[in-house]
């Protein structure tokens, strides 16, 4: 996927980057396309499959370049991840990719960076519409008792991994909003609807999030194209920069219980243990949803997308997500 926060290299810095992680014996040799490809698959970071002169294949993932503006959340992304990747291998048994290397520095690019093991599996959200209805549902249930795991790391508060935060997830995620409601006003970004009239819709609901006093794990960006799966079991689940300490009903899997768009939610939810929602848990998915079709609306600016599919159906989506929270 095309997004000016892509941040490539050239073959000469992407061996210097080798080089500071596997040793100079590690460089590969010859032209770039024996050893180099870019992963074309993701949004916001640049990835590459590199094949070191030893036959291992590694990926390789840059953050995007200094000077680029991103999104609220997205602002030390990769920073986030490495935290997240941490913790759940020491705290889980859900599948996560190992971290060769990380460098932080700026030294050889203007970005962070990290290496890790290629896996050598397909991706879920890629190969979905091929499988059989059993297998789908098979993943999507494995998926579900995954994030359950995931979801159960406490924090000490709301809000990002390394902090600060705060103990009211109230205060947290209208705090989120706010913040993505600002980079839309600064970029006079049109959503379809007043940005103030979306303010007063998480206030008139925003007392359900009261009801969520303790702080966990959540993923947040969990969908089935995060996951990797061979031989009916998921291999590893990949891109955490998103993660943060909040509400588990704010994961990717629970977005299908208020927006049919975001696909049946059934079998995840067998998965999670979790196969209906109160009401009132109903109403806080609901501003989630809000949350983050207004964020798939805004960061199409942020990103430079050139084709407006995504912006399109992100504008409907609020429009519809506004209509269910206002009708009695």
């Amino acid at each position: 996927m095309e997004s000016i926060t892509k941040n490539r290299q050239t073959p000469a810095t992407l061996r210097a980057m080798v080089e500071r992680a596997y040793g100079a014996e590690q460089v590969p040799t010859g032209e770039p396309d024996t050893w180099l490809e870019e992963l074309g698959h993701g949004w916001f970071n640049v990835a590459y499959r590199i094949l070191l002169r030893d036959g291992r294949a590694v990926v390789v993932k840059i953050a995007p370049p200094r000077g680029v503006p991103v999104m609220p959340a997205e602002r030390g992304a990769m920073r986030i991840e490495l935290d997240a990747l941490a913790l759940i291998a020491a705290r889980t048994d859900v599948p996560v990719p190992h971290v060769d290397h990380a460098d932080l520095s700026h030294e050889l690019v203007d970005a962070d960076y990290f290496f890790m093991p290629f896996v050598d599996a397909e991706n879920f959200g890629i190969v979905t519409d091929g499988l059989s209805t059993e297998r789908r549902d098979a993943y999507n249930e494995a998926l579900g008792a995954a994030n359950r795991e995931l979801n159960s790391i406490r924090g000490s508060c709301f809000g990002p991994l390394a902090g600060p935060g705060d103990p009211s997830w109230r205060v947290v995620f209208t705090g989120l909003v706010e913040d993505v409601l600002a980079a839309g006003e600064a970029r006079n970004v049109d959503i379809g609807r007043d940005y103030d009239e979306i303010r007063k819709v998480v206030a008139l609901h925003s007392d359900v999030l009261d009801d969520v006093v303790e702080p966990r794990f959540v993923e947040w960006d969990l969908w089935d194209s995060n996951v990797m799966v061979r031989d009916g079991h998921i291999v590893t689940i990949i891109d955490h920069e998103r993660a943060l300490y909040g509400d588990p009903l704010m994961e990717a899997g629970f977005a299908g219980t208020y927006l049919s768009d975001f696909g049946d939610p059934s079998a995840f939810m067998r998965g999670y243990g979790q196969e209906q929602l109160t009401p009132r848990e109903q109403t806080r998915r609901g501003l989630y949803c809000l949350h983050l079709v207004v964020i798939m609306a805004i960061e199409t600016v942020y990103r430079g997308h050139t084709t407006p599919t995504q912006y399109d159906w992100a504008c409907k989506q609020i429009d519809t997500m506004m209509r269910l929270l206002t009708e009695p």
